[in-house]
């Protein structure tokens, strides 16, 4: 495996050193190389150096409330991104099957369920550069005979999603007010309604999409959708305290576009490649919690 990593004067791959070609563990197979989504050349070195035969384009500014804050950059890095990754396969390893990352956000306000025929009406920068990607990937597939698929994900959690993300921003606060280390947690809409599934179920159904016989658009969810007010009160709960005696709102981290529904329809990839999401949500709150409550507790 090949990953690309921006240069930053901070060393920021904490969640895979163990897994690298530097680590201890000689038998790892995973090799990092510089470069940059907003850079062709160093697109094109990577795939000239390593001739890969899949490439998974999971790179993005991928903070939707932060997108309006840096439209210009969002949409260079999350949509303009994808044409150079793609231009760089087509004229350097034009057999690589590619496989690009989308994003719920794509439907925007679009009513549920959603699937790959919904209207695309993204409602953020962020939404509208998944967009462009997306419908990218379906030129190169089309116009130049690419495996190229697309991945319209729904939101996809684990213990290791960035404490900034709403999810993990409740599940360790929680967790951090329960031992004592904070006092509340401030959030934003606690109205919305959100399709949460596990990411280690979503890279399966990425996997799947990879290995079938010819490249597609596939939405890849649980077909449930809770708020988030739904998804504190279970953290909190299962912790034992009271969600509303710790949260207070706080109008930064509201949108000026807010998306308020997005529910997948997984009748497709459910029928054709055969996957089917096997962590309900409940369970994923347990997992969630469980995992950074051991990782809190070792610092108290």
């Amino acid at each position: 495996i090949h990953g690309l990593i921006r240069r930053t004067s901070l060393f920021n791959t904490s969640r895979i050193d163990h897994l690298s070609h530097d680590s201890h563990d000689r038998d790892a197979k995973v090799f990092l190389h510089f470069g940059d989504m907003s850079d062709s050349n160093s697109l094109v070195k990577v795939i000239k150096d390593v001739q890969p035969d899949e490439v998974y384009n999971l790179a993005s500014m991928s903070q939707v409330r932060v997108s309006f804050d840096i439209p210009e950059y969002t949409g260079d890095v999350t949509g303009l991104g994808v044409t150079r990754l793609l231009e760089a396969i087509k004229n350097n390893k034009k057999d690589a099957k590619f496989y690009m990352s989308g994003s719920s956000e794509i439907f925007g306000s679009s009513l549920p369920p959603q699937n790959e025929e919904t209207l695309v009406k993204p409602q953020s920068p962020y939404g509208a550069a998944k967009a462009y990607g997306v419908y990218m990937t379906r030129v190169y597939r089309t116009g130049y005979g690419m495996f190229a698929a697309n991945g319209i994900l729904f939101n996809h959690e684990s213990p290791r999603r960035g404490d900034t993300f709403v999810t993990k921003k409740i599940v360790r606060s929680a967790i951090r007010i329960k031992l004592g280390k904070e006092k509340e947690v401030f959030l934003g809409n606690l109205d919305t309604l959100r399709d949460w599934g596990y990411a280690k179920d979503y890279c399966n159904a990425i996997y799947k999409i990879m290995q079938a016989d010819d490249p597609d658009d596939w939405v890849v969810g649980t077909g449930e959708s809770h708020t988030i007010r739904e998804f504190a009160e279970k953290v909190f709960g299962t912790l034992g305290l009271d969600f509303y005696t710790f949260s207070k709102f706080d109008e930064r981290y509201a949108r000026p576009n807010d998306v308020y529904n997005l529910r997948a329809d997984i009748t497709k990839i459910r029928t054709k490649l055969g996957w089917k999401p096997e962590v309900n949500f409940e369970q994923l709150i347990d997992i969630m919690v469980k995992e950074v409550y051991d990782e809190e507790a070792k610092n108290v």
